[in-house]
């Protein structure tokens, strides 16, 4: 496979989307409004990653594209759970992608604690040969989410197999930190 032009369309959406995304934050403070959006970033899987998925999930490699949904990969950070559901709003009413699927891990947590609002969309970008559609999958989620998450990652990638113990103190670790999230937004809304 030729790498670098399989990834080309790729790298545009997440280039495109970011500066579309982040550009509805600034549509907020113009209007001298919060933004739901806090910041948002972007990334390509590296080949690495992509030919380590092939082999742990068996996938044929003409199917790529098709098979492998986050391949473009943006993340909206907010700042309370509800700012999630509104960022989530602000997608489903855009024209210029289209939302395949969605996945509620917010209020319905992975088992090991993961917490996090996906959504794949179907994104046209614009070649030199035509329009090619490309998958992309937007994760929305709290700040807190994401230090968890990004915690969790690396210790459970990184520095190998997590024990039974570890696993479950971890997942305590996210319930506790989505309590603390709930209550921080029952302030915010109660305006004390």
């Amino acid at each position: 496979m030729e790498w670098e032009s399989f990834l080309l369309p790729y790298t545009q959406t997440v280039s495109e989307l970011k500066v579309k995304l982040r550009y509805l934050r600034d549509q907020y403070l113009a209007a001298g409004k919060d933004s739901p959006i806090e910041f948002v970033t972007g990334r390509v899987k590296t080949q690495a990653s992509i030919e380590e998925k092939i082999v742990r999930r068996h996938l044929d490699e003409s199917r790529l594209a098709l098979d492998l949904q986050d391949i473009a990969g943006l993340r909206i950070m907010t700042k309370y759970i509800e700012d999630i559901y509104t960022v989530v709003e602000l997608l489903r009413s855009r024209t210029d992608f289209q939302i395949l699927e969605e996945r509620d891990y917010v209020m319905n947590a992975k088992p090991s604690g993961y917490r996090s609002y996906h959504i794949v969309i179907e994104y046209p970008v614009q070649l030199y040969s035509g329009e090619k559609k490309v998958l992309a999958e937007i994760q929305v989620r709290t700040m807190a989410m994401n230090f968890w998450a990004t915690i969790e990652h690396d210790l459970r990638y990184k520095h190998g197999q997590l024990s039974p113990d570890m696993a479950e103190k971890l997942t305590q670790i996210s319930d506790n930190a989505f309590t603390l999230e709930q209550e921080l937004s029952d302030i915010r809304s109660t305006g004390h």
